[in-house]
């Protein structure tokens, strides 16, 4: 018998990683020990910081690229990569709050740089259009910062009993729980098998030649027969719109990104990279779009937070401000100052306002779009073409298009993802 031959030379196969080994952006094992040997980028920065040089933006990205790279930590098969965003949150929370609490002006001054550093951090990532986990990690670890504080300071003071600490343990669970479901898909939509490879440009001008008569419905979309809601930005970076629909049929916008056709309503996060049905906004306090599958459960997250956050505020001013009502011991605590302990407690209820009077602007906007039927994207994009109208100081914005009266409005939004909403007659004349 003749020897079989071999088409291709076998390859070695590779030795498995042990807990602290890994494949670094170079394709080469490297070891968790090692995080500093051979690091140039970091040697030349560390040199030109020495001697007073300043350090170029593209040397600062490539020692950020190094050290994301090379903080890991050990794990089964292999070290885990930790993203270097979720970090920051974990020492500079607890450490500011503290200091905050020697003095009422160091309070104030860094209470109020807070914010200002949170709103830096939020437009530089979005003006690079980057997913970050800092945020989601200040909102999950203030949580669970203020809950520590909440027991360790408040609870022994005798003031808080079982059930109460209960109803507020409760509450903490709920938000965990919806901020899971908040965290699900939102409504992505995939390329089917199908449709693997994007339409040649006789396929694009079939459609658009076709026209309203063969445009498919979708629910929920615009029957307006106007314009189409893509910005000209969005168009020039290779959105191919049809034309307008019909009364009785939608238009559809084919994403030369994601490689599909999107029903109306439907956009393209370039912060996810894919598109979302019924986008609203992309929301960097779960690092993930609010679209058609989410966001009920996100409205729900926001709901269940504030009244969680105002219970213990509540019980916390009760506690270090005995004999005063809410308001008044917000801004008069005379003594609170006196003792570390109620001065940690009231820096923290100040610190847990300001996070509850932002999310509660989100949510009066998010219950506004929803009473109108519009989301927050489209919103920003009647804004920017200047057609929507806007109600109470710019507050509302009602684009006219989706909104069939609050009911009914409300009734579309509790039924999302359930099954396609279909409009009635009366809507399409």
């Amino acid at each position: 018998m003749k020897p079989v031959k071999k088409n291709k030379a076998e390859e070695p196969e590779l030795e498995p990683l042990c807990c602290c080994e890994y494949i670094d952006r170079n394709g080469e094992k490297n070891h968790v020990a090692a995080c500093l040997c051979d690091c140039q980028d970091l040697d030349e920065g560390c040199d030109r910081w020495i001697t007073c040089k300043s350090v170029g933006p593209e040397t600062c990205e490539r020692i950020m690229d190094t050290i994301s790279d090379r903080l890991r930590i050990p794990w089964l098969r292999g070290a885990r990569k930790v993203n270097i965003s979720i970090l920051p949150p974990l020492f500079l929370l607890p450490v500011f709050l503290r200091v905050a609490s020697w003095h009422f002006l160091l309070g104030v001054v860094v209470l109020t740089s807070l914010p200002v550093l949170a709103l830096w951090y939020y437009y530089l990532t979005h003006r690079r259009k980057e997913q970050t986990l800092f945020f989601l990690s200040l909102g999950l670890f203030s949580l669970g910062y203020m809950y520590y504080v909440f027991l360790q300071e408040v609870v022994p003071k005798g003031r808080v009993g079982p059930t109460r600490l209960a109803l507020l343990t409760c509450g903490l669970f709920l938000i965990l729980l919806a901020l899971y479901r908040a965290k699900g898909n939102p409504g992505y939509l995939r390329n089917p098998a199908s449709n693997d490879r994007s339409p040649s440009g006789s396929q694009t001008e079939c459609l658009i030649r076709k026209g309203p008569d063969k445009t498919k419905g979708f629910p929920g979309a615009d029957l307006s027969g106007g314009l189409n809601n893509r910005t000209p930005k969005d168009e020039a970076k290779g959105s191919c719109r049809t034309a307008a629909g019909s009364p009785t049929k939608v238009k559809e916008d084919w994403c030369a990104r994601c490689q599909l056709v999107r029903p109306a309503r439907a956009w393209h996060c370039r912060i996810c990279g894919v598109c979302v049905k019924r986008m609203d906004h992309h929301c960097v306090w779960i690092n993930s779009c609010v679209g058609e599958s989410n966001h009920q459960a996100f409205i729900l997250a926001l709901l269940i937070f504030l009244l969680t956050s105002m219970y213990g505020i509540t019980l916390t001013l009760d506690t270090i401000c005995r004999d005063r009502s809410v308001f008044t011991a917000l801004f008069y605590c005379p003594g609170v100052y006196a003792n570390y302990s109620s001065a940690l407690c009231f820096t923290c209820v100040w610190y847990s306002v300001i996070i509850t009077a932002g999310m509660a602007y989100i949510f009066l906007i998010q219950l506004i779009n929803i009473s109108y039927n519009v989301t927050e994207r489209e919103v920003q994009q009647a804004l920017r073409q200047k057609t929507g109208r806007r109600l109470l100081c710019g507050l509302v914005v009602d684009t006219g298009q989706y909104s069939r009266g609050f009911l009914r409005n409300w009734h579309q939004f509790s039924t999302l993802g359930t099954h396609p909403f279909h409009h009635p007659a009366e809507d399409i004349v």
